[in-house]
Order: C-alpha cells, then structure tokens, then sequence
C-alpha cells in the first residue's frame, strides 16, 4: 500500500498540519487564502516543552475546511508547497481549535483565545462556543464575582466582561446569558437592604 493511502486512507473536508516559521515561505497565508477555503491558524505555539524538558520548536497548528471532502494527495500537494508536516484528518474542527490554546490541558501553556486567527470566513467563535456543562459554570462564576463585588447594575457586568474577560463572559453574556444575570442583579438590587447567607438562603439580618 502506497505511503499516501496509509497516512490518509478515505477522503474528508477537514484537515491539519503543522507549520514552522523556520521553514514556512513568507507569503505562506497567502498560498492559503489562495484556496478560497475556511482555514484556523492557531497562536504561535513557542513556549512548548517536550516531555524531557527542553523547548519545542516554535509551530503553527493549520486546520483547513473545505466545502467537499478531499483525498491526502490533494492536501500533500498543499502542505509541501509550504514546507509543512504531512497532513492528517481532522475528526473534530472544534476539538482542534480548542487544543490550539490547549484549553483541555491545563498542565500546558496556555495560549491567548483571542490570538486564533480564522481565515476565509471561519467563524472561530463559533468553533470555541462552550457546552452546557461550561456555560453553566460560567453563569455560576459570573453569579460569584456579582455578590462579591456588589454588582447593583447589569452596565457594570457588562462593562466589566467586555475589558477583562472578552474571550468567554462577553460573548455568553451578548448571546444566551443575559437575561438570567440582569435578573440575578435586579434581584440583588431589590434586596441590598437585607444581608443573606448564601450558603442557607437565609436572611441574617434586615434593614425593614
């Protein structure tokens, strides 16, 4: 069996490869953008470490989707152009997105959301938009940081969201989570008179 066919057996739309600056032609997101493709550069990974301590090369991760599946030779074609590893399937754009800052390995450095660049149209956001488990997560963090400071005015959160934490409060609190944090202030609002044991629910001591 040829090289080709064991390295990349079957056809898909989604692909990957790594890039090294030292090695990459300089106009190599142009031969990119040239394919009319949605493609994810991730951040600059140079602060990895091998397993025995020293660095790792600095690297790009590439992911590449295209409209129609496409076969390993038609990918090598492209990698080697840019002096690229050998291609491999992608079985998870959104899991590889999310490893391009090592969001689900704590025990490596983690790199900024905001420097995943999408190109042609993909839509990094959507690729990176949580699951239930971490949006409700999120709402309890945000819930937190509320009573601890106490946040009286939704523009406070917002505001707050939108300088510190753009990268996952923003876009939850822009796109579902709202309404349930306006309500939780308003709430708090209403009841500044009355101090509350949150661990209990019950009022310690009140004002009226």
């Amino acid at each position: 069996m040829g090289q080709g066919k064991t390295r990349g057996a079957g056809r898909t739309r989604c692909w990957t490869f790594i890039l090294y600056p030292e090695s990459a032609p300089e106009n190599w997101r142009s031969v990119l953008d040239d394919q009319h493709i949605q493609w994810v550069e991730s951040p600059l990974h140079d602060k990895d470490i091998n397993p025995d301590g020293t660095p790792k090369k600095p690297h790009w991760h590439i992911l590449l989707m295209f409209e129609s599946v496409k076969d390993y030779g038609q990918i090598k074609e492209i990698t080697d152009s840019l002096t690229a590893t050998v291609p491999q399937k992608c079985n998870g754009a959104k899991g590889l997105v999310r490893y391009m800052v090592h969001m689900d390995n704590p025990e490596k450095f983690q790199y900024n959301v905001s420097d995943i660049v999408g190109h042609g149209g993909a839509d990094v956001a959507e690729l990176l938009k949580p699951s239930s488990t971490e949006r409700y997560a999120m709402i309890r963090e945000m819930i937190s940081f509320v009573r601890e400071h106490g946040i009286v005015e939704f523009q406070d959160l917002m505001d707050y969201a939108a300088t510190n934490r753009f990268d996952d409060w923003f876009p939850m609190l822009c796109d579902s989570s709202s309404y349930v944090m306006s309500s939780y202030i308003k709430s708090c609002r209403n009841r500044q008179q009355k101090a509350v044991d949150y661990s209990t629910g019950e009022v310690v001591k009140s004002d009226e």
